[in-house]
């Protein structure tokens, strides 16, 4: 097994939180002070730029819990859950820090946790590349505030991890982990089939190891169930859940009826240069790109991580935010989680050098400028 460059990643993850804070200071400042202004911004204003959108709601659930009428069940339990356990000891004006610290801590996790699976499947410059693309991603700033997007990641790549090592217990117990951060969590219960099935021959050698094979997958749903429990206990309805999300513009639809939508709003619609019509561009974008590595990456990776890519793609395109402009809204922020998508990138990088040079410009800049977005509060959900 190789053992992960510790100082490498840790850099990468340094420079990275540094780039984000130098954004905030240069950017929120000039744009928000007057000109020749000598008043400053304190410290808690400055550190709340980022509480926006769902890291609000995250927020208000960690310190009072799901409230009637109930809409803010669509967003799952365990993250805000492990933001409540120390700021009540804390005092009410840490829930928002913690959620920040939880979350970048569990993106560090996550780099080790993906530089290994990277490697593995690649080599060395692979998982190297893979690490820095991910940290350097458009939206990866979701990764510093308090979102659930690294917390997610991180359990995601444990599951993984745990099925190269055949340890389906530990699979079984972050997969319910999962399940109880993100609705997609259940559909681990998919590649679990699969690694099970390439390790038939070990698990079918006796029925302590089938037992010890087959029951961890139930795990996995558990965390589901449990959710719904909580669900029918508060509301009377095991499903809240799911059926509050029409309440965010999201239901359950064809798979090809957001890429209707938005190409009609895209080029009918919306007039050349609206807001409207880039935020629309760079979700196409983004969706569009995935799908595309994910079918690259089919011959290059496990099929347990193609199908997982591809789960998690068709679960963002059947529920879709169709009571909105751009029906494909946050994808930009969803496809953090498809982490196969990123080690394909990085192995046609090193295929095609002049891609990772424009990766090396891209990125960054348009980083800094969607992060300098979020702070000010457009909407970059």
């Amino acid at each position: 097994m190789k053992r992960a460059p510790i100082w490498d990643i840790g850099w990468i993850f340094l420079v990275t939180r540094i780039l984000l804070i130098i954004v905030t200071y240069f950017g929120y400042i000039l744009l928000t002070q007057e000109k020749y202004s000598g008043t400053a911004i304190s410290i808690p204003t400055f550190i709340d730029t980022w509480q926006q959108w769902d890291a609000k709601i995250y927020v208000q659930i960690a310190r009072s819990g799901y409230q009637p009428p109930y809409y803010n069940l669509a967003f799952f339990p365990l993250f805000p859950l492990l933001i409540a356990l120390p700021a009540r000891l804390l005092g009410n004006n840490s829930y928002f820090i913690i959620g920040m610290l939880l979350s970048n801590a569990a993106l560090l996790g996550s780099l080790f946790l993906l530089y290994q699976l990277a490697v593995e499947a690649a080599g060395e410059q692979v998982a190297r590349r893979t690490v820095l693309y991910l940290c350097i991603f458009p939206t990866a700033f979701f990764f510093f505030t308090a979102y659930n997007e690294s917390l997610f990641l991180l359990l995601t790549l444990g599951v993984f991890l745990s099925f190269r090592r055949q340890r389906w217990w530990l699979a079984g117990l972050l997969g319910m982990l999962a399940a109880l951060t993100r609705n997609t969590g259940v559909m681990l219960c998919a590649p679990f089939l699969y690694e099970l099935w390439l390790a038939r021959e070990s698990v079918l050698a006796s029925k302590k190891r089938l037992c010890a094979g087959i029951l961890p997958i139930l795990l996995i749903p558990l965390g589901t169930l449990l959710y719904c429990l909580y669900n029918w206990q508060i509301t009377g309805n095991p499903l809240t859940f799911a059926t509050v999300q029409a309440h965010w513009s999201r239901q359950l639809s064809a798979p090809w009826q957001a890429f209707v939508q938005t190409f009609f709003e895209l080029f009918l619609h919306q007039p050349f240069g609206s807001f409207n019509q880039v935020h629309i561009l760079i979700d196409i974008t983004a969706t569009i790109t995935f799908i595309i590595l994910v079918i690259l990456g089919r011959k290059q990776l496990r099929t347990s991580y193609t199908i997982w890519g591809a789960l998690l793609l068709l679960s963002f395109l059947i529920s879709p935010s169709t009571g909105q402009r751009d029906a494909l809204i946050s994808s930009r922020r969803f496809v953090l989680e498809v982490f196969p998508a990123f080690i394909t990138l990085a192995i046609l990088s090193i295929k095609h050098p002049r891609l990772h040079q424009t990766l090396l410009w891209a990125f960054p800049a348009l980083l800094a400028t969607l992060s300098l977005l979020f702070v000010m509060g457009k909407w970059m959900v």
